[in-house]
């Protein structure tokens, strides 16, 4: 019954993200081990280091070789995340494709890694999108949204970019295209952060901060 009940949720959300590619004013989503939340629609949100807390493990099939991937794996050990939730068919991740892809080649020698979770999409079409751009980081293949609905983000907003720190809190979210400059500056700053920054003992408990105005969406 528990399984049925998130497979309900799961799927509802994903009917917004079908018709919502781009971004969304009420993305609001909430979990026991973190809540994100969209203030009035903003589409660029931070979260101080008292602020942050934990996100849950994120797991499933490697788009491209079916292998087990999973946010726990040792290349992800100790290093910042970047979390990109994307799909063939949204115009908006063709178009933020090359950026992230830049960033990560920039970045990875900083201690930096990123995630893709692959959404609602035909998984020939998916692999083509990867070796069209030659995208260097993996994806997980999550057709179901379980995965997502795990890392409890606003899901009615594709494509969503997440960067965790290096204990894998959420400190910046996305719910839109994201341009290199700005997630460049994002992702360093996060890699230069302390590991020990204390964590909240009441995650979700304060507002979050919001950043850069809001822009229209473009993985």
């Amino acid at each position: 019954m528990r399984r049925f009940c998130l497979l309900v949720a799961v799927m509802a959300a994903l009917i917004g993200v079908i018709s919502g590619c781009g971004t969304g004013d009420d993305a609001v989503a909430q979990g026991d081990t973190f809540q994100f939340v969209s203030p009035g629609g903003q589409t660029v949100i931070t979260y101080p280091p008292a602020d942050r807390k934990k996100v849950a493990n994120l797991s499933g099939p490697d788009l491209v070789t079916d292998q087990p991937l999973s946010l726990s794996d040792e290349r992800f050990r100790d290093k910042a995340v970047v979390i990109n939730v994307w799909g063939s068919w949204c115009g908006p991740c063709r178009g933020e494709a090359d950026d992230l892809e830049r960033v990560y080649e920039q970045t990875k020698g900083l201690g930096v890694e990123f995630l893709g979770i692959n959404l609602r999409d035909d998984r020939q079409s998916a692999k083509d999108f990867v070796a069209d751009r030659s995208v260097g980081f993996p994806s997980i293949y999550d057709y179901d949204g379980i995965t997502l609905s795990s890392l409890t983000t606003p899901t009615a907003v594709v494509p969503t970019t997440v960067v965790l720190d290096r204990q894998h809190r959420p400190a910046a979210v996305f719910l839109k295209a994201v341009t290199a400059d700005e997630l460049d500056a994002t992702v360093r700053k996060v890699a230069a952060e302390s590991v020990s920054t204390p964590a909240s003992s009441t995650p979700g408990s304060a507002a979050p901060q919001s950043s850069a105005a809001p822009a229209p969406g473009r993985p």
